[in-house]
């Protein structure tokens, strides 16, 4: 029985990883459940899967799961670092972090320096850290299990690879809704609009990222850290089927892809159970069903925060940091219908070109990047 730890429990990788564990009880049982606000579903989740342990981030909440939890016994836990603390309990086999954005960082380090075996969901952690995260890696001898689907891809592929050289790898896009919009028209999309992905159900800030494409970038980034590749050796190519869910070609030119029907379920289960496969009731694909799976080159012209990410991997240090900040902010700006789509891009540029950098950064240097390129990005948000 595999004890695992959900940060992030309420969101959309969480709510699947909890179907995993369900479909699965001889197998897993979910430990630690972690959650930022979401209160209501965390004190559900609870009860029905009866964890050791829930931590809900919002402390003014605590009240609330305490009470609700109060004749079960299962313990209760608020506040950041209760979340950054609970990931080093001695009972937990894995560590899931599913939580969006830069508040997985701390967590998943703490993780790390436990020994535990980390399931990632959380890409910002590499994006942010990769260096630092990379090296703590190999101190405390811990294995990453990449959660994207681009990433597990790409994993499932080198299995039994891992001795050969990777040429190359293509992180396949489904394009997002706008795929066929004209510069003039990504001038006029709404929040409605840009919260529709054409293929999968994901939160409301990934689903603005991969509109923006600026997922995709993120991933590039994460790619390099968890394979050990440069940036000329990751490429970007929009499959809009999301049907193969990346490539590896190695140096004798032979590709090898992983393929399925969009679920989040595969890869998640994939990072439970490695190096094993274990049957599912997924919906299978059927060929008949996709009689054309098509490619076409990423606009790099249309969506800009490709180029963004790939000059902030090529520059490192704590610059990937301040694109990540600045990129929470304005995602959240537009969601809140304060900046225009093209504005997302043009904000965190111009976020990026104040701050200074510093190379070979630790965590400290992060935590203050994240901060500055916060606070400029809101600066030029106002203007």
């Amino acid at each position: 029985m595999k004890k695992i730890a959900i940060l992030g429990s309420t969101g959309s990788i969480g709510t699947q990883a909890l179907e995993v564990i369900n479909s699965n009880p001889h197998k897993f049982t979910a430990e630690i459940l972690t959650a930022g606000n979401n209160a209501e579903l965390l004190i559900k989740q609870a009860i029905k899967f009866q964890p050791d342990t829930v931590v809900i981030a919002n402390e003014n909440k605590y009240k609330q799961v305490s009470n609700a939890l109060s004749s079960f016994p299962i313990k209760v836990f608020a506040g950041n670092k209760s979340v950054e603390q609970i990931v080093e309990s001695s009972s937990i086999d894995l560590v899931l972090t599913a939580m969006v954005g830069f508040s997985g960082l701390l967590p998943t380090i703490n993780a790390i320096k436990a020994k535990k075996e980390i399931a990632l969901a959380n890409k910002e952690t590499l994006v942010v850290a990769g260096e630092l995260i990379s090296k703590l890696v190999k101190e405390n001898n811990v294995n990453i299990y990449p959660v994207d689907s681009e990433h597990s891809a790409i994993f499932q592929c080198l299995t039994g690879e891992f001795h050969n050289e990777i040429e190359k790898i293509y992180l396949t896009a489904s394009g997002g809704p706008f795929r066929k919009f004209s510069k003039e028209e990504l001038k006029k999309v709404t929040k409605t609009q840009a919260l529709k992905h054409p293929n999968w159900d994901m939160g409301a800030k990934i689903t603005i990222d991969s509109a923006t494409m600026m997922n995709k970038g993120f991933e590039a980034i994460e790619a390099k850290w968890l394979f050990n590749l440069k940036p000329e050796q990751i490429d970007i190519i929009v499959h809009p089927q999301s049907i193969i869910h990346s490539l590896v070609q190695f140096t004798d030119g032979s590709l090898k892809a992983q393929m399925g029907l969009p679920d989040m379920k595969l890869p998640i289960q994939y990072a439970f159970t490695y190096p094993d496969r274990i049957k599912t009731n997924f919906k299978r694909f059927n060929f008949s069903d996709y009689p054309k799976l098509t490619f076409e080159k990423a606009d790099k012209e249309k969506f800009k925060t490709i180029n963004i990410a790939y000059e902030a991997m090529r520059k490192g240090g704590n610059i990937p940091c301040a694109v990540n900040a600045a990129n929470e902010i304005v995602v959240d700006a537009f969601l809140h219908n304060n900046i225009s789509f093209p504005e997302i891009s043009e904000i965190i540029e111009k976020t990026v070109n104040k701050i200074n950098f510093a190379d070979h950064a630790n965590i400290e240097t992060y935590l203050d990047t994240d901060k500055e390129a916060r606070k400029i990005a809101k600066e030029l948000i106002t203007k």
